[in-house]
């Protein structure tokens, strides 16, 4: 799809196929001592395990959160690197199907496209992932071809990712541009200073609990163990630091959602069966961000989010369970976030 001026919104990150392989083989290990990674799986080692079938989507963040916003009716390109292989073909293909525009995507013929291989516990939809970045690594985001969005959603990046974040800061500033940010782990990791900067000038700020724990235990605030697992230290700890709307996410405990004011908590409602977590934190971070976009309530983000969120994990990948405007308001309509 092409539009005739800017689109509203360029994600910017990572797009990739993802190749989906469901067991009920993995043994899930509670670590709570490990507070980044309080669930593990676990498999036999030099094992071998069949899978009844597997599945393929378009994934990365970008490309996730483009589709999710375009199924929105939000005019939404973007910004990321394929190789000129097979994958990269079908990629373009599913991203113009889905009514996101590709005049963004670089087309790279000296990298192969991001793959993806993603192992689901059919007991309960949850995920591990094993990605390839190649093209995406070579990721280099040009000031001129990103100019004049009204916003920018910044994913993980990848490549020279703090000199692509620093082009992306100043291009904001210099056009106007408002800027939506949801950082990756490695981000964080590797640099957490300059996702802090990012976070004080960007609008939104989403991320899980484990990212929100992560970037406040580097932003120097001395805490204790309770403190650090308590949502509303946290929020407050990232408004501190700089963030202006949070959207935080915890799985199946629900979001939370705050303006430095207010601290609003919605549960997750009912979902009918859970076949595919993969896709959650993304379409959570798409209807948030387009419920904030279009004028709504922090209250009302929550529900968008969760209500995205829970038809998107009764499917395999983060596309399929897409809702419209109509449907995802009336699938939000039931949940009632409570002000903390």
């Amino acid at each position: 799809m092409f539009f005739k001026t800017r689109p509203k919104v360029i994600c910017i990150g990572s797009a990739s196929k993802d190749i989906f392989f469901p067991t009920s083989e993995g043994i899930v290990l509670e670590t709570p001592e490990d507070l980044t990674a309080q669930r593990k799986v676990a498999f036999e080692l030099g094992g071998k395990y069949r899978v009844d079938d597997r599945y393929e989507a378009v994934g990365g963040v970008a490309a996730n959160v483009a589709q999710a916003l375009a199924k929105l009716d939000i005019p939404t390109a973007v910004y990321s690197n394929v190789g000129e292989d097979e994958i990269g073909q079908w990629i373009v293909s599913e991203l113009e199907r889905a009514h996101v525009s590709t005049k963004l995507l670089s087309i790279d013929p000296l990298s192969r496209s991001d793959l993806s291989a993603i192992i689901i516990l059919t007991q309960s939809g949850e995920r591990t992932i094993f990605h390839n970045r190649d093209a995406n690594e070579k990721l280099a985001v040009v000031p001129g071809k990103i100019a004049g969005a009204e916003w920018f959603f910044v994913s993980s990046l990848n490549g020279d990712w703090k000199a692509n974040l620093r082009t992306i800061l100043d291009t904001a500033e210099a056009n106007g541009t408002k800027i939506a940010l949801n950082p990756g782990q490695h981000n964080l990791r590797d640099d957490a200073s300059a996702i802090l900067e990012a976070t004080s000038k960007s609008e939104l700020l989403v991320l899980n609990k484990d990212e929100a724990l992560e970037l406040v235990m580097k932003s120097g605030v001395e805490a204790s163990d309770v403190e650090l697992n308590d949502e509303r230290f946290l929020l407050t700890a990232l408004h501190h630091a700089g963030a202006k709307i949070i959207g935080m996410t915890d799985g199946a405990r629900g979001a939370w959602g705050s303006d430095g004011k207010e601290i609003w908590h919605c549960p997750i409602g009912y979902v009918e069966r859970v076949v595919d977590a993969t896709g959650a934190g993304d379409a959570f971070s798409a209807a948030f961000f387009a419920a904030f976009v279009l004028g709504k309530t922090i209250p009302d983000m929550l529900r968008y989010g969760i209500a995205e969120s829970g038809s998107v994990v009764g499917q395999y990948g983060a596309n399929w369970g897409l809702l419209t405007v109509s449907e995802l308001e009336e699938r939000a309509r039931p949940l009632v976030p409570e002000r903390l």
